[in-house]
């Protein structure tokens, strides 16, 4: 090849690499920020303003009086003497009642549970779906005497239940919260 054909040709290929910079096919890009336009302020109503209460005080007004008194004990004791009648008059549980699929119904809501009788933590293993409260924490399960025992990953007790009728259990989570099983 000779020099002027290189030329030639290094001349079409430069002319072609610009031609196709400059193409309309691709459209136009603006490379200028566009800026939304800023919104209204809301509306805002009056404010106002007082004092707080002197410090130790129980109520927004300052006086104690007006504040109700704490429940007594008693509340927790009749709560524990329930539970030992419940626990007197229900019937025995054996584990292989419990091993498979359960509807739980806690804290206002219902999930899945399953329990197997692989050992675990605190028991056997339990894995539940979509569970509220205290009842998303189960991870195993065992029963003591009477009671079927659900207990976290660590453990500790979640909830207490008894017998109450054929396949269901009822009872109440460490939080407060009643909490059935049932099938």
């Amino acid at each position: 090849m000779t020099t002027s054909t290189t030329r030639l040709l290094a001349i079409l290929l430069v002319s072609v690499a610009l031609a196709g910079c400059s193409s309309s096919r691709f459209g136009t890009y603006s490379t200028r920020s566009t800026v939304a336009e800023p919104l209204p302020p809301a509306p805002a109503g009056t404010i106002t303003g007082n004092q707080l209460p002197p410090p130790g005080s129980t109520t927004p007004t300052g006086d104690p009086s007006q504040f109700p008194n704490a429940p007594q004990s008693s509340g927790t004791q009749r709560s524990t003497e329930a539970d030992a009648q419940i626990a007197a008059n229900a019937p025995e549980v054996s584990r292989e009642t419990l091993v498979g699929a359960w509807k739980v119904s806690t804290g206002g809501g219902s999930c899945q549970m399953f329990m197997a009788l692989t050992k675990w933590t605190g028991g056997f293993r339990a894995a539940s779906r979509g569970c509220p409260g205290d009842a998303a924490n189960v991870a195993a399960w065992d029963v003591k005497g009477k009671q079927v025992v659900l207990s976290d990953s660590e453990g500790t007790t979640v909830a207490r239940l008894y017998s109450s009728g054929n396949e269901r259990f009822d009872g109440q989570t460490t939080g407060g919260q009643p909490i059935s099983l049932s099938r």
